[in-house]
């Protein structure tokens, strides 16, 4: 029985596959193993009956939302393109950047043309040499491990309006921000911010003493799930993965695990875990995955069983 009570709507699979009222796929199988994550075997029907309904719903919102702009604009008698923010948070591991990839794709294909930007809020870390400084190098991820002052002003002048608002750009290659490299967001339709912060606010970054935080600017959000025990087996094979793979570059953070027996890999990547991801997901990403717009819970296989789409 559907508790009446809960601020969401809940859809079975089969459900929520029903809405997408014959949008066509507009994707290749090609283009979706680009899109898909090291970890993941994401499949057309994942794209036909979870994606392409969640393209459908994001439309309709988006539309809705230049309707009210062009209302405004004609009010104050001046036009301005201000984007629409769409947000993702989960935990590591659980495809956050999958889905923002997969969603980045379908919305650019609408017959709208809608020009899609997206960054990921990695590129709002501190740099290494500041973690290192303040002892916090285990901590990266957790909300004192972001320029949280810096992350908000981009997002606030995107939502302004600004032309060539630029980005920091962070590798997972060298595990550190690029310096003197940056990404510019030229006036998009529409900008897809990917993060575990995301949907974070003051209770994480009490510090900060700001008023206002990156859930303000975001028009439509969505948190990504799993249960526990299959975040951590995700983590555990997506690390191996990296092992037997990028890890391997001589130029990559974490070399040195490329040479480590297979059991010690799986003992660290255990430890990793526990130690520094499940924490902060307990304690910083999962408080905040009421406050999305849409949850989509995934089983076995990274497949999505459920999904919850706010009253």
């Amino acid at each position: 029985m559907k508790n009446h009570l809960s601020p969401y709507m809940q859809f079975t699979r089969q459900e929520w596959a029903g809405l997408r009222n014959a949008v066509p796929m507009t994707l290749t199988a090609e283009e979706l193993t680009s899109l898909q994550g090291i970890n993941e075997d994401l499949s057309m029907d994942e794209v036909s009956e979870i994606y392409l309904p969640l393209s459908r719903l994001l439309n309709y919102y988006i539309n809705n939302c230049f309707s009210r702009q062009a209302v405004l604009s004609k009010f104050l008698g001046k036009s301005q393109k201000i984007p629409y923010v769409i947000g993702i948070a989960g935990s590591v591991a659980v495809g956050k950047s999958t889905t923002a990839r997969v969603l980045q794709a379908l919305l650019t294909r609408w017959p709208e043309h809608r020009k899609v930007a997206l960054v990921t809020t990695d590129g709002f870390l501190y740099p290494n040499r500041y973690l290192e400084e303040r002892g916090i190098m285990n901590k990266k991820g957790f909300p004192q491990s972001y320029d949280i002052k810096k992350l908000i002003n981009f997002v606030a002048d995107v939502k302004s309006g600004q032309s060539e608002v630029k980005a920091p750009v962070y590798s997972h290659l060298v595990y550190d921000i690029v310096e003197d490299e940056q990404i510019t967001i030229d006036s998009p339709d529409i900008l897809i911010l990917e993060g575990l912060n995301v949907l974070q606010g003051s209770i994480n970054y009490a510090q900060a003493n700001n008023r206002v935080f990156v859930s303000d600017y975001v028009d439509f959000s969505i948190y990504v799930d799993a249960q526990l025990p299959l975040l951590h087996d995700w983590y555990v094979n997506r690390f191996l993965k990296f092992r037997a793979g990028a890890f391997s570059d001589p130029n990559s953070y974490f070399n040195h695990y490329s040479k480590l027996p297979e059991q010690e890999a799986v003992n660290i990547a255990n430890r990793l875990w526990r130690e520094i991801n499940e924490l902060n997901l307990i304690e910083n990403i999962l408080p905040t995955r009421e406050r999305a717009s849409l949850i989509l819970t995934k089983g076995k296989d990274h497949k999505v069983d459920c999904v919850q789409l706010r009253k």
